[in-house]
């Protein structure tokens, strides 16, 4: 089995870290740009892309801040992980990315993320 890599990325999002919060940590906010659907039971979300489905937990949230999904089906302990960040001087906000990928898959992951992106930017507007 192939060790998986991680990978982390950095977008600048021009938004306020509540608004992107709300679109990183509910169902209807996902739904917007990340997946087709998404169904929440507690902390556990099912992501529904092009019919098939995957679910993770919410193992970790920071107001405003912070959002952790861990797959439930991976054998290993990949997540992947929103985090909010305002540069003290300029007052960007940046949206960090965390997330796993088998060695040969990593630039078609990082494609990946950045369509996804396109589309959160687009659904806020910045």
């Amino acid at each position: 089995m192939t060790s998986k890599v991680k990978i982390n990325l950095e977008y600048i999002i021009n938004c306020s870290p509540k608004v992107l919060y709300n679109r990183l940590s509910t169902a209807s906010g996902l739904t917007e740009w990340f997946a087709d659907d998404v169904r929440v039971r507690g902390k556990r979300y099912t992501f529904i892309w092009d019919g098939s489905e995957q679910t993770a937990e919410m193992t970790l949230h920071k107001e405003n801040r912070l959002v952790r999904f861990s797959w439930i089906d991976e054998e290993d302990d990949s997540y992947f992980e929103f985090k909010i960040t305002r540069d003290e001087l300029t007052g960007d906000v940046s949206l960090l990315i965390t997330d796993f990928a088998e060695e040969d898959e990593v630039e078609e992951t990082r494609g990946l993320w950045d369509s996804q992106v396109d589309a959160l930017k687009h659904v806020l507007g910045s």
